[in-house]
């Protein structure tokens, strides 16, 4: 395994190398040829913004047809769980087969056209009787050489880039079957939430406030995965913590935006620490979108322990944050929270209530 990966990485440098040679190759004969025009520097610069051009109409061309597949199929356990948005691959297949079409159709104009187009290049770079072939052959060099390196960076970089994601959000997909098997329903659908932001589901809109992380004695410069790591452990240890629902009612209270992150962990941890106009308060009125999706969270796992009207309290709060104009964004991990707590709300409500025995 690690010969293979020794092979692949001299294969990517050899690459590289050759990308970059033929590279200073062009821009050198680019500078010796403006040497012997009228204005050398005119010139120069001129031909380098034509360079440049060209090399980025062909490197997105190259990108087009280096964008990787989705592989389709797999283990039936991996099927349905979800799907790799195949938006951008439709689009480079029909825009490849388009530009495939038109340039076979059009094969016999491209050389009067490729000299036509010299012809109009040829004042900027000096205007000399060879700057029109010389504006063609640049302009092709740099088109080719443009394809070539957006072809072998989109080869290289952005399927390794999309296995990596998909790969990280396989494996927060597998953690969550184990939480939900130990029985943290909220620790599950938290690691679902954050599996779906990873494959470009919707957006994350639970960025860790800098105060919640400097109140948790984090650098907020790292506070993203060290917060939720800090969490997710007071999450997971709730059930042994020897703290009590009043310590827990105090936090909530609390003007340290860490101490409330451990309310809301705790809650989340073991429902019968929370409480509930505590929750309720962080769903009406969002302190900030990572306390308000971390407070849905803490509601989601309260639901089975909440009466008739705590229930139709806490959907009237969430039905209200859906509608709000300022409330929970659309394709955001917060609106997926909160559709799940109404989902959750309408299935208790669908549980017939047992009636007392010898009515």
């Amino acid at each position: 395994m690690a010969a293979r990966r020794d092979h692949a990485a001299n294969v990517r440098r050899w690459q590289a190398m050759a990308v970059a040679t033929l590279l200073g190759l062009g821009l050198l004969g680019l500078l010796l040829y403006t040497t012997g025009a009228p204005h050398p520097v005119s010139a120069l610069g001129a031909g380098l913004m034509i360079a440049c051009a060209t090399s980025v109409a062909g490197a997105a061309v190259g990108f087009l047809f280096g964008i990787p597949h989705a592989l389709s199929g797999g283990a039936p356990a991996q099927q349905g769980r979800y799907g790799a948005n195949t938006n951008l691959e439709q689009v480079s297949d029909w825009l490849t087969k388009i530009l495939l079409g038109v340039g076979l159709t059009q094969l016999g104009s491209l050389w009067s056209g490729l000299r036509r187009l010299g012809e109009a290049l040829a004042p900027a770079l000096g205007g000399q009787p060879d700057s029109a072939p010389f504006a063609a052959a640049l302009v092709l060099y740099f088109l080719v050489l443009g394809f070539l390196g957006g072809w072998l960076a989109t080869r290289l970089l952005l399927a390794g880039a999309l296995t990596q994601a998909d790969g990280n959000a396989l494996k927060l997909f597998s953690s969550a079957q184990e939480q939900l098997r130990e029985g943290n329903e909220v620790g599950a659908e938290d690691l679902r939430v954050q599996a779906m932001a990873h494959l470009g589901k919707f957006s994350s809109q639970a960025a860790p406030a800098t105060a919640a992380a400097a109140g948790a004695g984090l650098d907020p410069a790292e506070h993203p995965a060290a917060l939720e790591s800090q969490l997710a452990e007071v999450r997971a240890g709730a059930k042994r913590s020897s703290a009590t629902p009043e310590e827990v009612r105090g936090l909530f209270a609390s003007d340290d935006a860490g101490l409330r992150m451990q309310a809301l962990a705790l809650t989340q941890g073991n429902a019968a620490l929370g409480d509930f106009e505590s929750v309720l308060d962080y769903v009406e009125r969002p302190r900030s979108p990572f306390e308000h999706y971390h407070a849905l969270l803490a509601a989601r796992g309260m639901l089975n322990r909440l009466g008739r009207d705590q229930r139709m309290r806490l959907r009237a709060a969430v039905v209200a944050q859906l509608l709000a104009p300022d409330g929970i964004p659309d394709a955001s991990d917060r609106r997926w929270v909160a559709e799940r707590i109404l989902a959750k709300l309408d299935a208790i409500g669908q549980v017939p209530t047992p009636r007392p025995s010898g009515v």
